[in-house]
């Protein structure tokens, strides 16, 4: 899936001067297997970026394209059909349910395409060492915790694109590198994108392209 933004700039930003930009107002295109950064400071749109592409906002002039479509023309059905086969996740705020357990949460998104088996998840949480905290309701669970839950979730479903938003802020260097190489892995299996949006890091992921908002 070929991804083009063309002139746009949020709403919010409307009165910044946002000429330095590699994003905002400008034209290009993101593509299919590609690794993708964006690099910038708080306050300059990374999880907006990330927001757009995965339809939850709309307060933008401009336009972005899936395969030629814009998004103003996908319906409900269309996006739920995305999210589900196409676009995959890992939210800034995490997104769990602090009241379900870790393998609860994980199940809801896993059930709508049964994509993984449980031994394949638990293999998962293995590999984050968080696989004894299956039973553990989210909520109860540090902010590193939570997230290597969130990215486990998120490889438990088909993707063409993985958007992570921020998806190493709270852990150290030793979790980071377990947390890239089940990423990485995931994303080679599945032939399928990154787009991954930092403080200033690359985690050494080798990017296809930077861009700088």
């Amino acid at each position: 899936m070929i991804i083009r933004f063309k002139n746009v700039l949020p709403s919010p930003m409307q009165d910044m001067d946002v000429s330095a930009s590699e994003v905002w107002q400008s034209d290009f295109e993101l593509h299919s297997k590609g690794r993708y950064l964006i690099n910038a400071a708080s306050g300059k749109g990374k999880s907006t970026f990330v927001n757009i592409l995965y339809g939850l906002r709309h307060d933008y002039t401009g336009f972005v394209e899936f395969d030629g479509k814009t998004l103003e023309k996908l319906h409900i059905s269309d996006w739920t059909s995305l999210r589900t086969e196409k676009l995959s996740m890992v939210f800034q705020s995490l997104d769990l349910f602090p009241n379900l357990t870790v393998m609860e949460n994980i199940l809801v998104n896993n059930s709508l395409t049964d994509f993984k088996t449980e031994k394949e998840i638990g293999e998962h949480l293995a590999v984050l060492e968080i696989d004894n905290l299956r039973d553990k309701h989210a909520g109860t669970l540090s902010m590193g915790q939570q997230q290597r839950v969130a990215i486990v979730r998120a490889l438990c479903q088909p993707f063409d694109w993985l958007l992570l938003d921020e998806p190493f802020s709270h852990l150290d260097t030793h979790n980071t590198m377990l947390a890239w190489r089940l990423i990485h892995n995931e994303v080679i299996q599945q032939d399928a994108a990154v787009m991954m949006t930092t403080l200033g890091e690359d985690y050494a992921i080798e990017p296809t392209k930077t861009l700088r908002l």
